[in-house]
């Protein structure tokens, strides 16, 4: 009766969200007097598999097809199906993102079991299971009840703080027969995004908006980024201007982010700005609009001109660093 766990990785090696939804499914199997298996697909080497098990997981379930390492949704609902089934799960963990939204719905379809998505906390087990969860935008919280024998959570990436302890998961073949129409839909390619702090992952982010009035100024953004080693963002209406790509589009039409800094230079702060970004632990705002709406969200706010206020702050950065 394992606490099954959906561990996605990329080219072969899992990132800190697998870790975070491994670690968080770990607690809620702690909770139920049970264990970890983890299911992995895809080209994965046998120690990286075996890397799980310090973040707690007892086992992970492999299916090494090749085919399963280009995405599609059905044969990975297919796999985390027969994975619940052959373990008894009766708590079934994914990732709320691209690939965990694709696949955990069709997971709990399959298994007839109730679902939460986005969730930010451990469940609350003490007489049913309660699962928190944001709504609204972010502007308001959840608290969802699901009575199904089995139960299928999505993980807000980013909201808990990974920690790495001491042993080996065991790894097992796990054998799913496909037709070929679960591979009906094949992914062709994929363009990855240069950059050395990948924007889902990071834990500080600056970001930028039309304040900043062109592309040519966009220096002013990755000049502080880079010295405090944070991902670069924007909000939408930059990446419609085509001044940044569209996956640096933060936002409810764009990607959601949870950092421990977001540093916000020349955006308004739009709801659905805000919708993709309230989840940070800290929001910082500098602009010259002191009617700007980002300043009632933020947690500190900086009234200046960001042509100002920006290289004063990478240059604090930079003294601060050189005298630690």
């Amino acid at each position: 009766m394992s606490v099954i766990v959906f561990a996605e990785h990329a080219q072969g090696v899992f990132k800190k969200k697998s870790h975070e939804a491994v670690q968080y499914a770990s607690r809620i199997a702690a909770a139920m007097g049970t264990t970890v298996t983890a299911v992995a697909v895809g080209t994965v080497g046998n120690d990286e598999l075996q890397s799980l098990g310090a973040f707690g997981a007892a086992k992970v379930l492999h299916v090494a097809d090749a085919r399963l390492d280009g995405f599609s949704s059905r044969p990975y609902a297919k796999v985390v199906v027969a994975a619940a089934q052959q373990e008894g799960a009766k708590v079934i963990v994914c990732l709320h993102d691209t690939t965990g939204r694709a696949v955990a719905p069709r997971v709990a379809a399959r298994l007839r079991a109730g679902m939460v998505g986005g969730a930010i906390a451990d469940p609350v087990t003490d007489g049913g299971f309660t699962v928190k969860k944001g709504v609204f935008s972010g502007k308001a919280f959840a608290n969802v009840s699901i009575s199904t024998d089995v139960k299928v959570i999505t993980l807000m990436p980013n909201t808990f703080q990974v920690t790495k302890g001491e042993g080996s998961a065991s790894v097992e073949a796990l054998s799913v027969s496909f037709d070929d129409k679960d591979f009906a839909v094949q992914v062709k390619e994929v363009t990855k995004a240069s950059g050395s702090v990948p924007l889902s992952e990071a834990e500080l982010v600056v970001s930028g908006g039309r304040g900043l009035k062109g592309p040519e100024n966009w220096g002013l953004i990755e000049n502080l980024a880079a010295e405090l080693g944070a991902a670069t963002a924007c909000s939408r209406p930059v990446a419609d201007s085509h001044w940044r790509p569209h996956h640096e589009h933060v936002g409810q039409t764009g990607g959601t982010i949870r950092p421990n800094l977001y540093i916000a230079a020349g955006i308004s702060g739009a709801i659905q700005h805000l919708a993709g970004v309230n989840g940070s632990k800290t929001i910082v705002v500098i602009n010259k609009d002191p009617e700007a709406p980002f300043f009632k969200a933020a947690d500190y706010g900086v009234l200046g001109d960001v042509f100002e206020v920006l290289p004063r702050l990478t240059e604090a950065v930079k003294k601060f660093k050189a005298s630690h």
